[in-house]
Protein backbone atom coordinates (compact mmCIF):
# COMPACT_ATOMS: atom_id res chain seq x y z
CA UNK A 1 0.00 0.00 0.00
CA UNK A 2 1.29 3.40 -0.57
CA UNK A 3 3.32 5.27 2.36
CA UNK A 4 1.00 8.01 3.05
CA UNK A 5 2.98 11.17 4.66
CA UNK A 6 2.20 11.88 8.03
CA UNK A 7 2.07 15.80 7.32
CA UNK A 8 1.82 17.26 3.66
CA UNK A 9 4.66 16.37 1.70
CA UNK A 10 5.73 18.74 -1.43
CA UNK A 11 8.69 17.93 -4.00
CA UNK A 12 10.70 20.14 -2.44
CA UNK A 13 10.59 17.85 0.55
CA UNK A 14 11.36 14.38 -1.07
CA UNK A 15 13.83 15.53 -3.86
CA UNK A 16 17.40 14.98 -3.08
CA UNK A 17 18.96 18.87 -2.78
CA UNK A 18 21.87 17.83 -4.47
CA UNK A 19 18.76 16.68 -8.01
CA UNK A 20 17.33 20.16 -7.34
CA UNK A 21 19.86 22.48 -7.51
CA UNK A 22 21.67 20.61 -9.91
CA UNK A 23 18.63 21.10 -12.32
CA UNK A 24 18.24 24.35 -11.49
CA UNK A 25 21.70 24.80 -12.45
CA UNK A 26 21.33 23.28 -15.83
CA UNK A 27 18.46 25.94 -16.45
CA UNK A 28 20.21 29.16 -15.81
CA UNK A 29 23.55 28.61 -17.96
CA UNK A 30 24.50 27.54 -21.00
CA UNK A 31 23.42 23.87 -20.54
CA UNK A 32 19.98 25.11 -19.42
CA UNK A 33 20.13 26.81 -23.32
CA UNK A 34 21.48 23.21 -24.44
CA UNK A 35 18.62 21.35 -22.63
CA UNK A 36 15.98 24.35 -23.86
CA UNK A 37 16.39 23.09 -27.62
CA UNK A 38 15.92 19.46 -26.41
CA UNK A 39 13.08 19.83 -24.56
CA UNK A 40 11.50 23.63 -25.72
CA UNK A 41 9.63 25.10 -23.56
CA UNK A 42 11.10 23.80 -20.28
CA UNK A 43 13.25 26.71 -18.97
CA UNK A 44 10.11 29.47 -19.61
CA UNK A 45 7.76 26.99 -17.88
CA UNK A 46 5.85 29.03 -15.43
CA UNK A 47 5.59 27.93 -11.49
CA UNK A 48 2.00 27.06 -10.35
CA UNK A 49 0.74 27.93 -6.77
CA UNK A 50 -0.09 24.69 -5.30
CA UNK A 51 -0.77 23.18 -2.01
CA UNK A 52 0.85 19.74 -0.28
CA UNK A 53 -1.87 17.22 -0.95
CA UNK A 54 -3.04 14.21 2.19
CA UNK A 55 -2.69 12.02 -1.16
CA UNK A 56 0.49 12.83 -1.80
CA UNK A 57 3.77 9.38 -1.11
CA UNK A 58 6.77 10.32 0.98
CA UNK A 59 8.84 8.57 -2.21
CA UNK A 60 11.41 10.50 -3.82
CA UNK A 61 10.39 11.78 -6.95
CA UNK A 62 12.19 10.81 -10.26
CA UNK A 63 14.83 13.05 -11.78
CA UNK A 64 13.24 15.56 -13.24
CA UNK A 65 15.47 15.67 -16.73
CA UNK A 66 13.90 11.72 -17.04
CA UNK A 67 10.56 12.61 -16.10
CA UNK A 68 10.41 15.02 -18.83
CA UNK A 69 12.59 13.18 -21.50
CA UNK A 70 11.56 9.80 -21.31
CA UNK A 71 7.91 8.80 -22.04
CA UNK A 72 5.80 7.72 -24.74
CA UNK A 73 3.48 10.19 -26.50
CA UNK A 74 3.17 8.34 -30.32
CA UNK A 75 1.97 12.10 -31.59
CA UNK A 76 5.27 13.16 -31.54
CA UNK A 77 7.27 9.90 -32.38
CA UNK A 78 7.85 6.74 -31.01
CA UNK A 79 10.87 6.31 -29.80
CA UNK A 80 11.16 7.45 -25.86
CA UNK A 81 13.33 10.60 -26.83
CA UNK A 82 10.73 11.60 -29.52
CA UNK A 83 8.44 13.99 -27.44
CA UNK A 84 11.26 15.90 -25.89
CA UNK A 85 12.77 16.84 -28.92
CA UNK A 86 9.27 17.29 -31.35
CA UNK A 87 6.88 18.89 -28.86
CA UNK A 88 7.88 21.91 -28.89
CA UNK A 89 6.01 22.71 -32.49
CA UNK A 90 2.67 22.30 -30.33
CA UNK A 91 1.16 25.65 -28.84
CA UNK A 92 -0.92 25.51 -26.02
CA UNK A 93 -2.53 28.85 -25.68
CA UNK A 94 -4.88 29.26 -26.29
CA UNK A 95 -6.91 25.86 -25.35
CA UNK A 96 -10.64 24.66 -25.20
CA UNK A 97 -12.12 21.26 -23.93
CA UNK A 98 -15.44 20.35 -25.36
CA UNK A 99 -17.62 18.75 -22.79
CA UNK A 100 -20.77 17.24 -23.86
CA UNK A 101 -23.02 14.35 -23.32
CA UNK A 102 -24.51 13.35 -20.90
CA UNK A 103 -24.18 16.41 -18.68
CA UNK A 104 -26.44 19.30 -18.04
CA UNK A 105 -23.81 21.88 -18.61
CA UNK A 106 -22.70 21.31 -21.43
CA UNK A 107 -20.08 23.53 -23.72
CA UNK A 108 -16.67 24.56 -24.68
CA UNK A 109 -14.83 25.28 -22.01
CA UNK A 110 -11.77 27.52 -22.11
CA UNK A 111 -8.20 26.27 -20.02
CA UNK A 112 -8.72 29.34 -18.00
CA UNK A 113 -12.13 28.25 -17.01
CA UNK A 114 -11.35 24.92 -15.87
CA UNK A 115 -8.69 25.54 -13.46
CA UNK A 116 -9.98 29.12 -12.51
CA UNK A 117 -12.19 27.68 -9.63
CA UNK A 118 -10.18 24.97 -8.31
CA UNK A 119 -7.43 24.89 -5.37
CA UNK A 120 -4.53 23.46 -7.49
CA UNK A 121 -2.23 20.84 -5.14
CA UNK A 122 0.77 18.51 -5.40
CA UNK A 123 0.38 15.00 -6.26
CA UNK A 124 3.34 12.38 -5.81
CA UNK A 125 2.44 9.53 -7.51
CA UNK A 126 3.49 6.70 -8.77
CA UNK A 127 3.78 5.81 -12.79
CA UNK A 128 3.50 2.00 -13.80
CA UNK A 129 3.94 1.92 -17.90
CA UNK A 130 2.25 -1.30 -18.93
CA UNK A 131 6.12 -1.46 -20.67
CA UNK A 132 7.38 -2.57 -16.99
CA UNK A 133 8.94 0.23 -16.01
CA UNK A 134 8.08 3.51 -13.12
CA UNK A 135 8.49 6.57 -11.51
CA UNK A 136 7.48 8.41 -9.56
CA UNK A 137 6.22 12.16 -10.43
CA UNK A 138 5.15 15.41 -8.40
CA UNK A 139 2.07 16.43 -10.66
CA UNK A 140 0.22 19.32 -9.97
CA UNK A 141 -3.36 19.30 -10.75
CA UNK A 142 -6.85 19.07 -9.36
CA UNK A 143 -9.67 16.20 -8.61
CA UNK A 144 -11.50 15.14 -12.03
CA UNK A 145 -14.31 15.02 -10.09
CA UNK A 146 -14.85 18.60 -9.28
CA UNK A 147 -15.32 19.29 -13.04
CA UNK A 148 -17.26 16.36 -13.48
CA UNK A 149 -19.49 17.94 -10.63
CA UNK A 150 -19.50 21.44 -12.02
CA UNK A 151 -20.96 20.37 -15.14
CA UNK A 152 -23.78 18.27 -13.83
CA UNK A 153 -23.40 13.99 -15.19
CA UNK A 154 -27.10 12.99 -15.91
CA UNK A 155 -28.74 10.31 -14.03
CA UNK A 156 -27.80 7.71 -16.65
CA UNK A 157 -24.01 8.51 -17.52
CA UNK A 158 -22.00 5.58 -16.69
CA UNK A 159 -18.83 6.28 -18.62
CA UNK A 160 -16.60 9.03 -18.84
CA UNK A 161 -14.55 9.37 -22.63
CA UNK A 162 -11.35 11.59 -23.24
CA UNK A 163 -10.38 12.81 -26.48
CA UNK A 164 -6.73 14.00 -27.50
CA UNK A 165 -5.99 16.69 -29.68
CA UNK A 166 -5.33 15.90 -33.69
CA UNK A 167 -3.23 18.41 -35.11
CA UNK A 168 -0.38 16.84 -37.74
CA UNK A 169 1.18 20.23 -38.51
CA UNK A 170 2.12 20.76 -35.02
CA UNK A 171 2.16 17.02 -33.88
CA UNK A 172 4.73 15.30 -36.41
CA UNK A 173 3.80 12.01 -35.25
CA UNK A 174 0.66 12.13 -36.70
CA UNK A 175 1.95 12.86 -39.93
CA UNK A 176 3.15 10.16 -43.04
CA UNK A 177 1.44 7.32 -44.56
CA UNK A 178 2.05 4.62 -42.15
CA UNK A 179 0.91 5.34 -38.82
CA UNK A 180 1.38 3.54 -35.51
CA UNK A 181 -2.13 4.11 -34.09
CA UNK A 182 -5.85 5.74 -34.98
CA UNK A 183 -6.13 9.20 -34.27
CA UNK A 184 -7.43 10.76 -32.39
CA UNK A 185 -5.77 9.00 -29.24
CA UNK A 186 -9.03 8.07 -27.53
CA UNK A 187 -9.42 6.93 -23.23
CA UNK A 188 -12.13 5.98 -20.77
CA UNK A 189 -12.95 5.65 -17.71
CA UNK A 190 -15.87 4.37 -15.59
CA UNK A 191 -17.42 7.29 -13.90
CA UNK A 192 -17.10 6.32 -10.79
CA UNK A 193 -13.05 5.79 -11.32
CA UNK A 194 -13.68 8.98 -12.78
CA UNK A 195 -15.07 10.70 -9.17
CA UNK A 196 -12.30 8.40 -7.13
CA UNK A 197 -10.60 11.60 -5.33
CA UNK A 198 -7.24 9.95 -6.51
CA UNK A 199 -7.91 10.99 -10.80
CA UNK A 200 -6.86 13.78 -10.99
CA UNK A 201 -6.45 16.41 -14.01
CA UNK A 202 -3.12 17.76 -14.41
CA UNK A 203 -1.51 21.02 -15.25
CA UNK A 204 2.05 20.74 -14.52
CA UNK A 205 4.91 18.55 -12.90
CA UNK A 206 7.75 19.35 -10.67
CA UNK A 207 5.86 22.50 -9.26
CA UNK A 208 5.59 24.24 -13.06
CA UNK A 209 3.38 24.19 -15.74
CA UNK A 210 3.51 20.73 -18.18
CA UNK A 211 6.18 20.59 -20.64
CA UNK A 212 4.66 19.90 -24.16
CA UNK A 213 6.40 16.25 -23.75
CA UNK A 214 4.15 15.33 -21.09
CA UNK A 215 0.68 16.40 -22.17
CA UNK A 216 0.26 19.76 -21.90
CA UNK A 217 -1.99 21.51 -20.97
CA UNK A 218 -3.97 19.43 -19.71
CA UNK A 219 -4.10 15.75 -19.12
CA UNK A 220 -5.40 12.89 -16.91
CA UNK A 221 -3.62 11.41 -14.13
CA UNK A 222 -4.52 7.98 -12.64
CA UNK A 223 -2.26 6.66 -10.79
CA UNK A 224 -3.58 2.78 -10.14
CA UNK A 225 -3.61 2.37 -14.21
CA UNK A 226 -0.92 1.72 -16.55
CA UNK A 227 -0.03 4.81 -17.77
CA UNK A 228 -1.49 4.88 -21.46
CA UNK A 229 -5.01 5.70 -19.30
CA UNK A 230 -3.28 9.07 -18.27
CA UNK A 231 -4.48 10.75 -21.83
CA UNK A 232 -2.35 13.51 -22.91
CA UNK A 233 -3.46 17.31 -24.13
CA UNK A 234 -7.04 16.60 -23.58
CA UNK A 235 -9.29 18.17 -26.05
CA UNK A 236 -12.77 16.59 -25.35
CA UNK A 237 -14.57 14.79 -22.21
CA UNK A 238 -17.77 13.58 -22.91
CA UNK A 239 -19.75 11.37 -20.31
CA UNK A 240 -21.59 8.50 -22.21
CA UNK A 241 -23.85 5.55 -21.12
CA UNK A 242 -21.81 2.84 -22.61
CA UNK A 243 -18.33 1.84 -22.46
CA UNK A 244 -16.22 4.23 -24.79
CA UNK A 245 -13.58 2.66 -27.25
CA UNK A 246 -10.21 3.23 -26.36
CA UNK A 247 -7.32 3.20 -28.54
CA UNK A 248 -4.81 0.33 -27.28
CA UNK A 249 -7.57 -1.86 -26.74
CA UNK A 250 -8.75 -1.13 -30.27
CA UNK A 251 -4.89 -1.48 -31.39
CA UNK A 252 -4.87 -5.12 -29.86
CA UNK A 253 -7.77 -5.91 -27.53
CA UNK A 254 -6.24 -9.14 -26.08
CA UNK A 255 -3.35 -7.30 -24.82
CA UNK A 256 -4.65 -3.75 -23.51
CA UNK A 257 -8.48 -4.02 -21.60
CA UNK A 258 -10.21 -1.47 -20.85
CA UNK A 259 -9.34 -0.99 -16.95
CA UNK A 260 -5.66 -1.57 -17.57
CA UNK A 261 -5.72 -1.90 -13.91
CA UNK A 262 -2.08 -2.67 -12.12
CA UNK A 263 -2.03 -6.19 -11.36
CA UNK A 264 1.45 -8.45 -10.81
CA UNK A 265 -0.90 -11.40 -11.48
CA UNK A 266 -2.05 -10.34 -15.26
CA UNK A 267 0.94 -11.01 -17.46
CA UNK A 268 0.97 -9.05 -20.75
CA UNK A 269 0.99 -11.26 -23.83
CA UNK A 270 4.78 -10.59 -24.12
CA UNK A 271 5.89 -10.05 -20.53
CA UNK A 272 5.85 -10.69 -17.11
CA UNK A 273 4.10 -7.67 -14.92
CA UNK A 274 5.23 -8.98 -11.31
CA UNK A 275 8.03 -6.49 -11.23
CA UNK A 276 9.17 -3.42 -13.08
CA UNK A 277 11.80 -1.43 -13.93
CA UNK A 278 12.35 1.84 -11.60
CA UNK A 279 13.47 4.67 -13.65
CA UNK A 280 17.33 6.94 -12.73
CA UNK A 281 18.02 3.58 -10.25
CA UNK A 282 20.71 3.06 -12.57
CA UNK A 283 21.35 -0.56 -14.93
CA UNK A 284 22.62 -2.66 -11.94
CA UNK A 285 19.72 -1.81 -9.69
CA UNK A 286 17.29 -4.53 -8.75
CA UNK A 287 13.78 -4.62 -10.62
CA UNK A 288 10.88 -3.58 -8.23
CA UNK A 289 8.17 -5.78 -7.19
CA UNK A 290 4.98 -4.66 -8.69
CA UNK A 291 2.01 -3.84 -6.41
CA UNK A 292 -1.79 -4.60 -6.86
CA UNK A 293 -3.18 -1.29 -8.32
CA UNK A 294 -0.04 -0.25 -8.14
CA UNK A 295 0.18 -0.25 -4.39
CA UNK A 296 -3.13 1.87 -4.14
CA UNK A 297 -5.62 -0.88 -3.42
CA UNK A 298 -6.56 0.29 0.34
CA UNK A 299 -8.17 3.14 -2.01
CA UNK A 300 -9.64 1.94 -5.31
CA UNK A 301 -9.76 -1.88 -4.76
CA UNK A 302 -13.55 -1.43 -3.70
CA UNK A 303 -14.44 -0.28 -7.04
CA UNK A 304 -13.84 -3.78 -8.63
CA UNK A 305 -15.20 -5.83 -5.60
CA UNK A 306 -16.74 -9.10 -6.91
CA UNK A 307 -15.42 -8.88 -10.64
CA UNK A 308 -12.73 -10.90 -11.79
CA UNK A 309 -9.67 -9.01 -12.23
CA UNK A 310 -8.09 -11.79 -14.45
CA UNK A 311 -11.24 -11.12 -17.23
CA UNK A 312 -11.67 -7.19 -16.88
CA UNK A 313 -8.09 -6.47 -17.46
Amino acid sequence: MPRWSKRRLTHADVTPQSDYLSRRALLGGAAGMAAGAMMPGLAEAARLQAVASRYSLDEAPTAFDYVTGYNNFYEFGVDKGDPARNAGTLSTRPWAVVIDGMVGRPGTYGLEDIVAPVQLEERIYRLRCVEGWSMVIPWIGFPLASLLARVQPASGARYVAFETLVRPEEMPGQRGIFQPLDWPYVEGLRLDEAMNPLTILATGLYGEELPNQNGAPLRLVVPWKYGFKSIKSIVRISLVADMPPTTWNIQAANEYGFYSNVNPEVDHPRWSQATERVIGAGLLAPRRDTEPFNGYGDEVAHLYAGMDLRRFY
